[in-house]
């Protein structure tokens, strides 16, 4: 009999990848979708009109992690195996807009997903991952981060983290569950939102390039992230989950770079100089900076076995030939249009 999983955020980047690992192995996926005018499916619509495997078995199904009831009703109906907590606000600038919705969503919604957990835990084990985030070590206190580093949280997001991971430990500890987090440092990809700053980049620049754009606007080029691939980490996640113990994990590549250095690796496969297109915008600054996240992922390399294997230049060469290509396909339209 084939597992099931559960997939909150389904929808997202890490979702859509998590849900196409779980079926190559043979999972029956689940995921939740909050109900809107729109779909919002793109990421995941490929899975159910892959020609190779007409009997996908991908179901969605509508609720919300602000509405512990929906929560509990569906993870009571699909009795899943495992369930992974995916879903959130998950933009740091936005969280100092919305931090309200922000904690609902991110906090409260982690604290629905783990009370429907211990429900259906009553009749039958089930193991849940929760997305931890870098973000919670915020003005790190040591470098590099660990699973040992103290937490400094510096966004509404990164506070909503915080109170999600020690839930997810105080449920562990309190009811015998077996919940994890996965600490998760910054991870991209083609499917990576437009409003975040990787994305932001390849997308502009390969529009530029096509003569769609002409500018570039950014905060903090100075800021240090520890970039990833994620199709990768939902590997670790998937990991995380089989190990023998629950346990929390750093998943990280053990190596940072500045926003610069990732545009200039952008900028330079599109032999464009980002120096005549890129212009700073105060706008795009937070309120509070967070200047330098690297992880140690050296627990999950001796326990789990996982490493990241993708390198940032192949990483931004993922997501420039992606957004080239959307680039070139929004130029035939709009020279069609003028035509």
């Amino acid at each position: 009999m084939s597992k099931s999983a559960l997939i909150t955020g389904i929808t997202g980047q890490d979702g859509s990848y998590l849900a196409e690992l779980l079926i190559e192995k043979g999972y029956d996926v689940h995921g939740i979708v909050r109900r809107s005018s729109t779909f919002g499916t793109e990421r995941i619509d490929h899975i159910y009109r892959d020609p190779h495997n007409p009997n996908v078995k991908l179901h969605l199904h509508y609720g919300d992690l602000t509405d512990g009831q929906s929560i509990t009703n569906r993870v009571l109906d699909i009795e899943p195996d495992e369930i992974y907590n995916l879903g959130a606000q998950s933009h740091v600038r936005v969280s100092f807009d919305q931090p309200a919705y922000t904690f609902q969503a991110t906090a409260g919604g982690s604290l629905n997903v783990l009370e429907a957990a211990r429900q259906l835990n009553k009749k039958k084990l089930t193991k849940v991952y929760q997305a931890s985030s870098s973000e919670m070590f915020g003005e790190v206190l040591e470098t590099p981060q660990t699973e040992h580093t103290p937490f400094k949280p510096q966004s509404p997001y990164a506070c909503a983290k915080v109170y999600a991971f020690h839930q997810t430990v105080n449920y562990r500890e309190s009811y015998d569950m077996f919940a994890v987090n996965g600490i998760l440092f910054n991870h991209e990809s083609p499917r990576r939102g437009e409003t975040f700053v990787t994305r932001k980049i390849t997308r502009a620049a390969t529009r530029i390039k096509m003569g769609l754009q002409e500018k570039l606007y950014l905060g903090n080029l100075a800021a240090k992230r520890d970039w990833g691939y994620a199709k990768d980490y939902v590997e670790g996640m998937w990991r995380m989950l089989q190990h023998d113990e629950p346990d929390d994990f750093v998943l990280a590549t053990g190596e940072t770079q500045t926003v610069q250095k990732f545009a200039d690796l952008v900028f330079a496969q599109l032999d464009l100089d980002p120096a005549e297109y890129i212009e700073i915008d105060q706008r795009y600054f937070r309120p509070a900076e967070v200047d330098l996240l690297l992880g140690d992922a050296s627990k999950a390399k001796e326990k789990l076995g996982w490493t990241a294997t993708t390198t940032l230049e192949e990483l931004a060469k993922l997501m420039v030939d992606n957004d080239l290509e959307l680039a070139r396909q929004e130029a035939i339209v709009s020279g069609s249009r003028k035509g």
